[in-house]
């Protein structure tokens, strides 16, 4: 009896510890102190990161992609997830959020009242953004409009759906080391920023193990759709063995080499890099030449 006693004790320490370990682990107000944010660097910001393509609503087109009233589906081995509202209504959307609100929301994944979010928002990418970035994006959140629809909740199933695994996830998988570490040249560097901390290329284009950490190891090297249809495809020179040129080409004009045009969510992707300045592009293009080749 004292054996077992011993065991429940520890095995409670041992829970407790990783409670207190994997608690949601928000910002201090003096992490965003002092900055301000410029509305046209944040415009930059907004289209690099993606926001559009995931929070408009289904079918957008034009303007209405500015309307970030959510809704879009995202399937997953752990159930569907669907985009929330972040337009700038103040009950249904982000619209009464400060800077810090939304700081601890994409850069650590924790949520105004404190909850983790699910890391189907990609807050293990954006955790390497540039907090002058996020103020930044932050102004220009707040010149879009505002709509009431009610985001509507994800659909997982338990133990998915409990939110309090999530801070293990984080534990476990979350960092700010680059997946392509090293000294890069300045405009590398810059495609690096771009690819891997705003556009999150890695999030879709590499595959992850079964608890859906990513496999840094093989680093843009393709994966399964989590649609469950087809492949997401390998983005390293191993396969794609494009120029500098072919992928400024293609990010600008959604076009390959072999006159193939870009399809799916990807549409989305190439249309938010067309936006960015010409040397964003070529940023990418030098950065994803000097990404290790997966066979």
């Amino acid at each position: 009896m004292r054996v077992l006693a011993w065991v429940v004790g520890l095995g409670a320490l041992a829970a407790a510890v990783l409670w207190f370990l994997a608690r949601p682990d928000p910002l201090a107000e003096a992490d965003v102190a002092g900055l301000t944010g410029d509305v046209t660097r944040g415009e930059a910001v907004f289209w690099a990161a993606g926001c559009a393509s995931c929070h408009m609503a289904a079918d957008a087109t034009g303007d209405a992609e500015l309307v970030l009233a959510g809704g879009q589906r995202f399937p997953s081995d752990f159930g569907t997830f669907i985009a929330p509202n972040i337009s700038q209504d103040p009950e249904q959307g982000i619209g009464g959020w400060s800077l810090l609100d939304l700081a601890n929301a994409i850069t650590r994944g924790v949520s105004p009242e404190g909850e983790h979010y699910f890391p189907a928002l990609p807050y293990a990418a954006y955790a390497r953004m540039q907090m002058q970035d996020v103020a930044d994006l932050h102004a220009f959140l707040q010149t879009l409009p505002a709509d009431a629809t009610p985001s509507q909740p994800h659909e997982l199933a338990f133990p998915f759906s409990r939110r309090e695994a999530v801070g293990v996830w984080k534990l476990l998988f979350m960092g700010k080391d680059w997946a392509v570490p090293g000294s890069l040249t300045p405009t590398a560097e810059r495609g690096r920023y771009i690819a891997e901390a705003l556009a999150h290329c890695g999030e879709c284009h590499t595959p992850r193990n079964a608890l859906g950490g990513l496999d840094t190891g093989r680093w843009l090297g393709g994966a399964p759709n989590p649609s469950g249809k087809g492949r997401i495809p390998n983005i390293t020179q191993a396969k794609l063995g494009w120029s500098a040129a072919d992928i400024v080409q293609y990010l600008t004009t959604g076009f390959t080499p072999d006159y193939d045009s870009v399809g799916g969510h990807m549409v989305h992707v190439v249309e938010n890099m067309a936006r960015l300045p010409e040397s964003d592009r070529q940023a990418v293009a030098e950065y994803l030449l000097a990404v290790p080749s997966v066979e």
